[in-house]
Protein backbone atom coordinates (compact mmCIF):
# COMPACT_ATOMS: atom_id res chain seq x y z
CA UNK A 1 0.00 0.00 0.00
CA UNK A 2 2.97 2.35 0.52
CA UNK A 3 3.97 2.11 -2.94
CA UNK A 4 0.48 2.88 -4.09
CA UNK A 5 0.25 5.61 -2.19
CA UNK A 6 3.35 7.22 -2.75
CA UNK A 7 2.54 6.72 -6.51
CA UNK A 8 -0.81 8.58 -6.21
CA UNK A 9 0.91 11.43 -4.15
CA UNK A 10 3.58 12.32 -7.19
CA UNK A 11 1.04 11.93 -9.95
CA UNK A 12 -0.90 14.51 -8.47
CA UNK A 13 1.39 16.71 -7.15
CA UNK A 14 1.71 18.64 -10.22
CA UNK A 15 -2.13 19.58 -10.51
CA UNK A 16 -2.18 21.08 -6.47
CA UNK A 17 -3.01 24.99 -7.36
CA UNK A 18 -0.27 27.22 -6.00
CA UNK A 19 -1.84 30.29 -5.62
CA UNK A 20 -5.04 31.39 -4.31
CA UNK A 21 -7.51 33.66 -5.73
CA UNK A 22 -5.63 36.65 -4.19
CA UNK A 23 -2.34 35.80 -5.82
CA UNK A 24 -0.87 33.73 -2.37
CA UNK A 25 0.42 30.82 -1.53
CA UNK A 26 -2.47 28.43 0.11
CA UNK A 27 -1.60 26.20 3.07
CA UNK A 28 -2.15 22.19 2.49
CA UNK A 29 -4.90 22.10 5.04
CA UNK A 30 -7.16 24.96 2.68
CA UNK A 31 -6.50 22.94 -0.77
CA UNK A 32 -9.99 21.78 -1.57
CA UNK A 33 -10.04 19.65 -4.90
CA UNK A 34 -11.74 20.56 -8.03
CA UNK A 35 -14.65 18.87 -9.91
CA UNK A 36 -11.44 17.91 -12.57
CA UNK A 37 -9.04 16.33 -9.94
CA UNK A 38 -11.86 14.88 -8.73
CA UNK A 39 -12.15 12.89 -11.57
CA UNK A 40 -8.28 12.19 -12.39
CA UNK A 41 -8.49 10.57 -8.92
CA UNK A 42 -11.19 7.94 -9.34
CA UNK A 43 -10.03 7.36 -13.25
CA UNK A 44 -6.41 7.01 -11.11
CA UNK A 45 -8.30 4.45 -8.75
CA UNK A 46 -10.33 2.65 -10.93
CA UNK A 47 -7.27 1.91 -13.47
CA UNK A 48 -5.30 0.47 -10.03
CA UNK A 49 -8.64 -1.84 -8.60
CA UNK A 50 -8.72 -2.96 -12.04
CA UNK A 51 -5.29 -3.71 -12.69
CA UNK A 52 -5.16 -5.79 -9.29
CA UNK A 53 -8.65 -7.43 -9.92
CA UNK A 54 -7.27 -8.49 -13.37
CA UNK A 55 -3.92 -9.77 -11.64
CA UNK A 56 -5.90 -11.53 -9.20
CA UNK A 57 -7.90 -13.51 -11.70
CA UNK A 58 -5.28 -14.57 -13.54
CA UNK A 59 -3.37 -16.27 -10.69
CA UNK A 60 -5.96 -17.76 -9.21
CA UNK A 61 -6.85 -18.98 -13.22
CA UNK A 62 -2.95 -20.66 -13.26
CA UNK A 63 -3.04 -21.91 -9.55
CA UNK A 64 -6.35 -23.90 -10.31
CA UNK A 65 -5.72 -26.05 -13.34
CA UNK A 66 -4.27 -29.35 -12.84
CA UNK A 67 -0.67 -29.33 -13.29
CA UNK A 68 -0.33 -25.76 -14.38
CA UNK A 69 2.79 -24.27 -13.15
CA UNK A 70 1.69 -20.81 -11.09
CA UNK A 71 4.61 -18.78 -12.53
CA UNK A 72 4.23 -20.00 -16.42
CA UNK A 73 0.22 -18.03 -18.03
CA UNK A 74 -1.17 -20.52 -19.57
CA UNK A 75 -3.96 -20.56 -22.70
CA UNK A 76 -6.79 -22.47 -22.39
CA UNK A 77 -8.72 -23.82 -25.45
CA UNK A 78 -11.85 -23.33 -26.16
CA UNK A 79 -12.19 -27.29 -27.23
CA UNK A 80 -10.09 -30.11 -25.58
CA UNK A 81 -8.12 -32.55 -27.47
CA UNK A 82 -6.58 -34.50 -24.37
CA UNK A 83 -8.00 -37.48 -22.57
CA UNK A 84 -9.19 -37.55 -19.10
CA UNK A 85 -6.94 -37.78 -16.26
CA UNK A 86 -6.20 -41.34 -15.09
CA UNK A 87 -7.17 -40.61 -11.83
CA UNK A 88 -10.58 -38.87 -12.62
CA UNK A 89 -11.38 -41.46 -15.08
CA UNK A 90 -11.08 -44.08 -12.27
CA UNK A 91 -12.68 -42.60 -9.69
CA UNK A 92 -15.77 -41.71 -12.11
CA UNK A 93 -15.91 -45.63 -13.22
CA UNK A 94 -15.75 -46.46 -9.02
CA UNK A 95 -18.54 -44.41 -7.82
CA UNK A 96 -20.91 -45.73 -11.19
CA UNK A 97 -20.08 -49.21 -10.24
CA UNK A 98 -20.93 -48.50 -6.40
CA UNK A 99 -24.06 -46.74 -7.48
CA UNK A 100 -25.26 -49.31 -10.12
CA UNK A 101 -29.23 -50.43 -8.93
CA UNK A 102 -31.96 -52.46 -10.85
CA UNK A 103 -31.93 -51.42 -14.26
CA UNK A 104 -28.47 -50.13 -15.05
CA UNK A 105 -25.34 -52.08 -16.33
CA UNK A 106 -23.66 -54.44 -14.02
CA UNK A 107 -20.23 -53.73 -12.27
CA UNK A 108 -18.16 -56.13 -14.83
CA UNK A 109 -19.91 -54.98 -17.76
CA UNK A 110 -19.92 -51.37 -16.98
CA UNK A 111 -16.06 -51.96 -16.51
CA UNK A 112 -15.83 -53.67 -19.35
CA UNK A 113 -17.08 -50.81 -21.56
CA UNK A 114 -15.25 -48.22 -19.52
CA UNK A 115 -11.85 -50.36 -20.26
CA UNK A 116 -12.83 -49.92 -24.00
CA UNK A 117 -12.85 -46.08 -23.81
CA UNK A 118 -9.94 -45.75 -22.49
CA UNK A 119 -7.85 -48.13 -24.31
CA UNK A 120 -9.41 -45.63 -27.53
CA UNK A 121 -10.07 -41.59 -25.67
CA UNK A 122 -10.12 -39.67 -26.74
CA UNK A 123 -12.11 -40.83 -29.62
CA UNK A 124 -15.42 -41.03 -32.14
CA UNK A 125 -18.08 -43.34 -29.72
CA UNK A 126 -21.19 -44.09 -30.96
CA UNK A 127 -23.65 -45.07 -28.33
CA UNK A 128 -26.73 -46.35 -30.01
CA UNK A 129 -29.54 -46.46 -26.83
CA UNK A 130 -30.29 -44.02 -24.26
CA UNK A 131 -29.31 -45.17 -20.42
CA UNK A 132 -28.05 -44.08 -16.87
CA UNK A 133 -25.10 -44.08 -17.93
CA UNK A 134 -24.85 -42.05 -21.09
CA UNK A 135 -23.03 -39.25 -19.15
CA UNK A 136 -20.38 -41.39 -17.77
CA UNK A 137 -19.90 -42.05 -21.16
CA UNK A 138 -19.68 -38.87 -22.25
CA UNK A 139 -17.33 -38.03 -19.36
CA UNK A 140 -15.04 -41.01 -20.18
CA UNK A 141 -14.50 -39.79 -23.61
CA UNK A 142 -13.24 -36.59 -22.55
CA UNK A 143 -11.34 -34.34 -25.50
CA UNK A 144 -13.36 -36.66 -27.66
CA UNK A 145 -16.98 -36.83 -29.52
CA UNK A 146 -19.70 -38.73 -27.97
CA UNK A 147 -22.79 -39.04 -30.26
CA UNK A 148 -26.27 -40.83 -29.01
CA UNK A 149 -28.99 -42.37 -30.77
CA UNK A 150 -32.10 -43.33 -29.53
CA UNK A 151 -35.27 -44.54 -30.48
CA UNK A 152 -37.26 -41.53 -27.85
CA UNK A 153 -37.12 -38.12 -29.35
CA UNK A 154 -38.92 -36.74 -26.09
CA UNK A 155 -36.68 -38.38 -23.89
CA UNK A 156 -33.46 -36.87 -26.64
CA UNK A 157 -35.16 -33.26 -26.10
CA UNK A 158 -35.10 -33.73 -22.46
CA UNK A 159 -31.74 -35.08 -22.14
CA UNK A 160 -29.91 -32.40 -24.30
CA UNK A 161 -31.76 -29.54 -22.53
CA UNK A 162 -30.78 -30.87 -18.76
CA UNK A 163 -27.44 -31.52 -20.06
CA UNK A 164 -26.20 -28.78 -22.95
CA UNK A 165 -23.18 -30.15 -24.94
CA UNK A 166 -24.88 -33.17 -25.83
CA UNK A 167 -24.98 -34.61 -28.67
CA UNK A 168 -28.24 -36.87 -29.73
CA UNK A 169 -30.41 -37.49 -32.35
CA UNK A 170 -33.58 -39.75 -32.48
CA UNK A 171 -34.73 -42.11 -34.80
CA UNK A 172 -37.68 -44.44 -36.00
CA UNK A 173 -37.33 -48.14 -35.83
CA UNK A 174 -39.68 -50.13 -37.80
CA UNK A 175 -38.98 -53.48 -36.84
CA UNK A 176 -40.11 -56.05 -33.93
CA UNK A 177 -38.18 -58.52 -31.65
CA UNK A 178 -41.31 -61.14 -33.12
CA UNK A 179 -39.78 -60.63 -36.65
CA UNK A 180 -35.97 -61.63 -36.44
CA UNK A 181 -35.80 -64.78 -38.07
CA UNK A 182 -37.85 -63.52 -41.34
CA UNK A 183 -35.44 -59.76 -41.18
CA UNK A 184 -32.07 -62.30 -40.64
CA UNK A 185 -33.90 -64.23 -44.08
CA UNK A 186 -34.39 -61.48 -46.10
CA UNK A 187 -30.74 -59.74 -45.25
CA UNK A 188 -29.17 -62.97 -46.05
CA UNK A 189 -30.79 -62.74 -49.55
CA UNK A 190 -29.83 -59.04 -50.21
CA UNK A 191 -26.09 -59.31 -48.42
CA UNK A 192 -24.68 -58.25 -52.17
CA UNK A 193 -27.38 -55.56 -52.81
CA UNK A 194 -29.37 -53.42 -50.23
CA UNK A 195 -28.07 -54.88 -46.81
CA UNK A 196 -24.22 -55.40 -48.31
CA UNK A 197 -21.68 -54.76 -45.54
CA UNK A 198 -20.07 -51.94 -46.50
CA UNK A 199 -22.16 -48.95 -48.05
CA UNK A 200 -23.09 -45.68 -47.32
CA UNK A 201 -26.72 -46.48 -45.25
CA UNK A 202 -27.93 -43.04 -45.85
CA UNK A 203 -28.68 -44.53 -49.18
CA UNK A 204 -29.41 -47.63 -48.31
CA UNK A 205 -33.37 -49.53 -48.41
CA UNK A 206 -32.23 -52.41 -46.55
CA UNK A 207 -34.80 -52.56 -43.74
CA UNK A 208 -32.39 -53.47 -41.10
CA UNK A 209 -30.22 -49.85 -41.86
CA UNK A 210 -30.77 -46.85 -39.78
CA UNK A 211 -30.70 -44.49 -42.71
CA UNK A 212 -32.64 -41.67 -41.23
CA UNK A 213 -29.51 -39.94 -38.86
CA UNK A 214 -27.71 -36.67 -40.40
CA UNK A 215 -25.83 -37.14 -43.49
CA UNK A 216 -22.36 -36.28 -41.63
CA UNK A 217 -22.92 -39.22 -39.22
CA UNK A 218 -22.56 -41.44 -42.05
CA UNK A 219 -18.86 -39.96 -43.13
CA UNK A 220 -17.17 -40.23 -39.38
CA UNK A 221 -15.32 -43.05 -38.42
CA UNK A 222 -16.57 -44.44 -35.33
CA UNK A 223 -13.85 -46.00 -33.16
CA UNK A 224 -16.24 -47.54 -30.87
CA UNK A 225 -19.96 -47.94 -31.40
CA UNK A 226 -21.85 -49.00 -28.00
CA UNK A 227 -25.08 -51.05 -28.81
CA UNK A 228 -27.12 -50.64 -25.67
CA UNK A 229 -30.67 -50.37 -27.21
CA UNK A 230 -33.58 -49.84 -28.78
CA UNK A 231 -35.96 -51.54 -26.19
CA UNK A 232 -35.82 -55.44 -26.88
CA UNK A 233 -37.83 -57.27 -24.04
CA UNK A 234 -40.40 -58.25 -25.68
CA UNK A 235 -41.95 -59.52 -28.94
CA UNK A 236 -43.55 -56.54 -29.72
CA UNK A 237 -40.32 -54.14 -28.68
CA UNK A 238 -38.32 -52.65 -31.90
CA UNK A 239 -35.13 -55.14 -30.82
CA UNK A 240 -31.28 -54.49 -31.55
CA UNK A 241 -31.10 -56.04 -35.09
CA UNK A 242 -31.26 -52.51 -36.61
CA UNK A 243 -28.65 -51.21 -34.64
CA UNK A 244 -26.37 -54.26 -34.63
CA UNK A 245 -26.65 -54.56 -38.17
CA UNK A 246 -25.99 -50.47 -38.56
CA UNK A 247 -22.88 -51.23 -36.13
CA UNK A 248 -21.18 -53.72 -38.55
CA UNK A 249 -22.03 -51.40 -41.67
CA UNK A 250 -20.56 -48.53 -40.15
CA UNK A 251 -17.30 -50.36 -38.78
CA UNK A 252 -16.72 -51.84 -41.75
CA UNK A 253 -17.38 -48.81 -44.20
CA UNK A 254 -14.74 -46.57 -42.60
CA UNK A 255 -11.24 -45.81 -43.57
CA UNK A 256 -9.44 -46.18 -40.51
CA UNK A 257 -10.19 -49.51 -38.44
CA UNK A 258 -10.43 -51.61 -36.42
CA UNK A 259 -13.70 -50.09 -34.65
CA UNK A 260 -14.49 -52.06 -30.85
CA UNK A 261 -18.31 -53.09 -31.21
CA UNK A 262 -19.84 -53.44 -27.68
CA UNK A 263 -23.13 -55.30 -27.79
CA UNK A 264 -25.33 -55.00 -24.53
CA UNK A 265 -27.90 -57.90 -23.31
CA UNK A 266 -25.89 -60.39 -25.23
CA UNK A 267 -27.61 -63.47 -23.62
CA UNK A 268 -30.62 -62.59 -25.20
CA UNK A 269 -31.68 -64.41 -28.35
CA UNK A 270 -32.00 -61.18 -30.91
CA UNK A 271 -28.67 -59.99 -29.61
CA UNK A 272 -26.91 -63.06 -30.07
CA UNK A 273 -27.91 -64.14 -33.24
CA UNK A 274 -27.69 -60.53 -34.92
CA UNK A 275 -24.46 -60.48 -33.54
CA UNK A 276 -23.20 -64.07 -35.28
CA UNK A 277 -24.57 -62.92 -38.34
CA UNK A 278 -23.39 -59.00 -38.53
CA UNK A 279 -19.96 -58.95 -36.35
CA UNK A 280 -19.18 -62.51 -36.93
CA UNK A 281 -17.52 -64.86 -34.56
CA UNK A 282 -14.22 -64.57 -35.81
CA UNK A 283 -14.49 -61.14 -34.75
CA UNK A 284 -15.26 -61.43 -30.87
CA UNK A 285 -12.71 -60.60 -28.53
CA UNK A 286 -14.51 -61.27 -25.15
CA UNK A 287 -17.69 -61.89 -24.41
CA UNK A 288 -18.69 -62.28 -20.49
CA UNK A 289 -21.41 -61.51 -18.48
CA UNK A 290 -23.87 -59.29 -20.63
CA UNK A 291 -21.51 -57.80 -23.05
CA UNK A 292 -19.89 -59.31 -25.86
CA UNK A 293 -16.96 -57.08 -27.70
CA UNK A 294 -16.13 -57.51 -31.71
CA UNK A 295 -12.99 -55.60 -32.94
CA UNK A 296 -14.14 -55.07 -36.59
CA UNK A 297 -11.97 -53.94 -39.23
CA UNK A 298 -12.56 -51.62 -42.25
CA UNK A 299 -11.21 -50.50 -45.29
CA UNK A 300 -9.42 -53.07 -47.91
CA UNK A 301 -9.94 -55.74 -44.78
CA UNK A 302 -13.26 -55.51 -44.78
CA UNK A 303 -15.16 -58.15 -47.31
CA UNK A 304 -17.61 -56.46 -49.52
CA UNK A 305 -19.78 -59.69 -50.04
CA UNK A 306 -20.56 -61.37 -47.12
CA UNK A 307 -20.25 -60.42 -42.87
CA UNK A 308 -17.99 -62.96 -42.22
CA UNK A 309 -14.89 -64.99 -43.16
CA UNK A 310 -16.57 -68.09 -41.49
CA UNK A 311 -20.12 -68.87 -40.98
CA UNK A 312 -18.99 -71.76 -38.90
CA UNK A 313 -16.76 -69.56 -36.35
CA UNK A 314 -20.49 -66.96 -35.97
CA UNK A 315 -22.70 -70.05 -35.65
CA UNK A 316 -20.13 -70.87 -32.49
CA UNK A 317 -19.75 -67.64 -31.01
CA UNK A 318 -23.97 -67.96 -30.71
CA UNK A 319 -23.20 -70.93 -27.90
CA UNK A 320 -20.85 -69.33 -25.85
Amino acid sequence: MKGFTSTRLILLQPSLPKHGTSGGILPPASYIPTAHNRLWLIALVSFFSFASLFTLLSTSTRNTLPGADPGVPISIPSVSTTALHPHIFDALVHYAAQSAATGQMSESDLRAVAGVIRHRAPCNLLVLGLGPESLLWRALNHGGRTVFVDENQYYIAHFEERHPGIEGYDVAYTTKVSELHDLLTAAREQVAGECRPVQNLLFSDCRLGINDLPNHIYDVAWDVILVDGPRGYSPASPGRMSTIFTAGVLARSGDAGPTDVLVHDYEREVERLCSAEFLCGENLVAAHGQLAHFAIRGGPAARKDDFCFNRTAGAAAVTL
